[in-house]
């Protein structure tokens, strides 16, 4: 199955992207909502948070987390905002894993990594391509005060602490552009999908290989053919995943 991470610019446009992947029929693991799920309260990460940034952070009259009030604490102080990465996201990658092996199991050629954070993170590292979303920044700007109801000013500082999207764009495998209509993206997507989307064999294969993988090891030292087979399997595997 190839792994495909797609990330973005804050507003240039990558959930409009998300929705195009799964309108194609690729599943898409979305770690904004993975992040909402593990701060719900009860949850591990939750009570790690709320140990290390203490009550203030709830919100009134309930034990829901107010993500806007713990966003101000960390925006502005590395070392706390470090501290809450450490709080969540072991978590997150933990169901990252299982939400990947789940549709690798089910038989899907390929699933995509909507992760904002992708190559800060280091996440990249186990995705056969990356797709980044970006567009102008005169447009990104526009779209975070439109969207956010930030003024001008906390829009740039936003967009300025990110990662500078030309240095995501080189490291991207494509670029989807957003600076046209929605139908235009959709486009891009499309033929996205067509190019990288393996095919039925190779998917067939990559779930056929682990099996003959397992079933070769026994025969390695006294078998040529179970060396070829454990090798030729390996191979197909390794393949599958970087694409």
């Amino acid at each position: 199955m190839l792994i495909v991470g797609l990330t973005g610019g804050i507003a240039t446009g990558k959930s409009t992207a998300s929705r195009g992947f799964k309108a194609h029929g690729v599943p898409v693991i979305d770690a904004d909502v993975i992040a909402h799920q593990i701060m719900e309260p009860g949850a591990v990460s939750y009570k790690l948070v709320v140990k290390h940034f203490g009550v203030d952070i709830l919100q009134e009259g309930t034990k829901a987390i107010d993500r806007a009030k713990l966003g101000n604490i960390i925006f502005n102080d590395p070392a706390k905002r470090q501290l809450l990465n450490s709080c969540t996201h072991p978590y997150v990658r933990r169901r990252i894993a299982y939400a990947v092996f789940k549709y690798y199991i089910q038989g899907y050629a390929m699933c995509v990594l909507d992760i904002p954070l992708l190559f800060e993170s280091g996440l990249d590292r186990f995705c056969g391509k990356v797709a980044v979303v970006s567009c102008t920044s005169e447009r990104q700007l526009a779209r975070l005060v439109s969207r956010n109801g930030f003024s001008r000013e906390e829009a740039e500082t936003r967009i300025k602490s990110q990662m500078p999207m030309n240095e995501k764009e080189k490291r991207a495998t494509r670029v989807i552009g957003n600076n046209g209509s929605v139908e235009e993206m959709e486009d891009q997507i499309r033929r996205l999908v067509a190019d990288w989307k393996p095919s039925v064999v190779r998917t067939i294969g990559t779930l056929v290989a682990p099996v003959g993988l397992v079933v070769s090891l026994p025969f390695v030292r006294t078998s040529m053919l179970g060396l070829g087979t454990l090798c030729a399997c390996a191979a197909w595997i390794i393949g599958s995943v970087v694409g």
